[in-house]
């Protein structure tokens, strides 16, 4: 049998020599992109003499025509090449070295067009979170202006039909406020989702391209953030809308078009990802794009340097001509496919958590657990709030603290880029479950009991406080970065039609499930699927944390066989022994080998 070095690693048996100096070089070595067994992590710049690293910057800069950047790309080069050793190259200026030392010393301050693309994709964020609390508060009272539901709980000869027409509704802004029957609200929101999907795979991706690698988890995980902001204002406009009769619901869910106006006008004043632009062929105006993103013209021309290199790799495996073609690569080739069946695990976990259950009909469930209407959205505008609080140790809100206050001290807000992902899906999954199965249980305490509504709320509450720093930020820019540039969009908008879809089908099913299982069954099952869940996470999603775009490549090129094997024979029994019983000589070998790369993120 083959050891895992003949089947991933092809090394020149001869040292290659630099023809100027007369210098040995090390071997090049060439990882598999499809099949990278030996989980080797390599730099696309490693093992090239410095001689024929010049002359490919010059080659490259003459194609694309930048010739007056010669001399900026090919700093830029030798940077990204050996990272660490920057402080040692003759060819930059202090000034130059000092620029580079800021992205250790100083990595949130960043341009002011980055930031401004971040507000903007948060804005779209905001858009979304609103629009599913005007569903929650509206659910309240549209049912029984269209027939739907008796007043004051009284069940209808066709109750059973009904709840599934008001799943239907849910699962699809001006116009759902103007509506005059079920049917014309529910092609509103049909309409409404048409728009919805495409912003939600957009603009992760679009965040998550031209943000760089050591602070991309903090910021492109503000799309959390914003949507529980915009979730918390949505709630905010129920309250204040729900006393002012028949009209309540209309104004609910037709107001979540304020956001909306500002994302419109703001987006023509960012600038295009650079990445997008060089997989376009449009070099000259990416590198305008990452000039506008990065504090130097020598970062950009690095970032955009290395960024070519990866691509001309990535073309050579991937080469996805068509919309179709591409499409059918997502399942066919193999890199791309673990990233696929990476991306739809941490997609529909979101579903499977029950989060939507809270979002959609949580006023409905605080009804039914004793409260008054008023008080149901009292109740989850708290639950909210709490959510908003506990994103920001996530990562999501220090830029907007940078942008503020210029604070560089708190380190809670480097969780998400430290902590990473997979580990925050871990540890707060099994948490979720039990507190969606107390709570389940605290239906079973008599009406009558006063400590019935403060406990399901308590644990309601505890549930939104595990949410939030796990799977609520994770899967849209963890989907946005796992996919090759190649394949980015098409990777992306599957997995968001993979979340939608099945928050469609969450959303349908719910009404009917409470009324068949009652509250204590129905959420008795989303935490069993709590549980599935978790085991999906453990053994088929890798992290991602502090890897660029472009590493990632070999990350996913590790077999899913691999990945799942270490973590049930290496991971597992280290964990076992480090946390259960304690030893503190526990040693964990590592999956990925970091020998032939240093990323940007390492010396942080």
């Amino acid at each position: 049998m083959a050891s895992p070095d003949r089947t991933s690693v092809n090394e020149k048996a001869s040292v290659s020599l630099d023809e100027e100096k007369g210098v040995a070089t090390p071997p090049e070595r060439e990882i598999d992109l499809a099949n990278n067994v030996q989980a080797r992590i390599q730099n696309p710049l490693h093992g090239i003499s410095r001689a024929k690293l010049v002359k490919n910057v010059e080659q490259f800069a003459k194609e694309q025509g930048l010739e007056d950047k010669v001399e900026l790309f090919t700093k830029g080069a030798l940077i990204a090449q050996n990272p660490g050793d920057f402080e040692s190259m003759p060819e930059l200026s202090e000034e130059e070295k000092e620029v580079i030392r800021r992205e250790t010393t100083h990595r949130w301050s960043q341009s002011r067009d980055l930031y401004l693309t971040i507000v903007i994709c948060s804005l779209a964020a905001a858009v979304q979170g609103w629009d599913q609390t005007g569903s929650n508060g509206a659910n309240l009272s549209f049912p029984q202006e269209f027939g739907l539901r008796g007043a004051d709980g009284v069940v209808l000869p066709n109750q059973d039909r009904n709840d599934w027409i008001i799943g239907l509704i849910n699962a699809g802004v001006i116009g759902q406020g103007l509506a005059q029957t079920w049917e014309q609200l529910f092609v509103c929101r049909l309409l409404l989702g048409l728009g919805m999907g495409p912003k939600a795979t957009t603009s992760p991706v679009f965040a998550s391209e031209n943000v760089p690698a050591n602070i991309r988890g903090g910021l492109v995980m503000s799309w959390q953030l914003w949507t529980a902001f915009g979730i918390m204002l949505g709630f905010s406009a129920n309250l204040i809308f729900q006393g002012v009769g028949d009209i309540a619901w209309r104004l609910e869910i037709g107001s979540a078009f304020l956001p909306a106006v500002p994302l419109t006008i703001g987006i023509y004043f960012c600038p295009e990802s650079p990445r997008w632009l060089m997989k376009k062929g449009r070099y000259a105006d990416a590198f305008k794009s990452f000039v506008r993103l990065r504090n130097s013209e020598l970062q950009a021309a690095r970032d955009m340097y290395y960024v070519h290199c990866q691509l001309v790799e990535e073309f050579k495996v991937m080469k996805g001509s068509s919309y179709i073609g591409r499409f059918v690569e997502l399942f066919t080739i193999p890199r791309i496919g673990r990233a696929t069946l990476a991306s739809w695990v941490v997609m529909i976990a979101q579903q499977m958590c029950g989060i939507n259950i809270i979002a959609f009909y949580s006023s409905s469930i605080f009804v039914e657990a004793g409260y008054s209407q008023r008080g149901g959205l009292v109740g989850f505008l708290g639950f909210r709030y709490g959510q908003l609080a506990l994103c920001l140790p996530c990562g999501l809100g220090k830029p907007f603290s940078v942008l503020l206050l210029k604070d560089r001290s708190s380190l809670t807000f480097q969780t998400i880029d430290t902590f990473g992902r997979r580990n925050l899906l871990l540890f707060t999954f099994p948490n979720m479950a039990w507190t969606l199965l107390a709570a389940g249980f605290c239906f079973y305490i008599p009406t009558d009991n006063s400590a019935r509504i403060p406990l399901i709320a308590f644990f309601v509450f505890l549930f939104g406080a595990f949410y939030s720093p796990g799977e609520g930020p994770v899967p849209y820019p963890y989907s946005a970065e796992v996919f090759p540039l190649t394949h980015r969009e098409m990777g992306m908008s599957w997995a968001v039609a993979t979340c939608f879809f099945w928050a469609s089908v969450l959303s349908l099913t719910f009404p009917r499930m409470l009324s068949a299982l009652g509250s204590t069954g129905s959420f008795g099952f989303y935490a069993g699927l709590n549980v599935c869940a978790l085991v999906m996470i453990f053994f088929l999603m890798p992290e991602t944390k502090q890897r660029t775009l472009e590493e990632l490549d070999y990350v996913f090129a590790v077999p899913m066989s691999k990945h799942a094997s270490y973590q049930l024979r290496t991971f597992l029994p280290y964990w076992i022994k480090r946390w259960v019983l304690f030893d503190r000589n526990a040693k964990l070998e590592p999956l990925y080998n970091f020998d032939e790369v240093e990323s940007h993120t390492q010396r942080l």
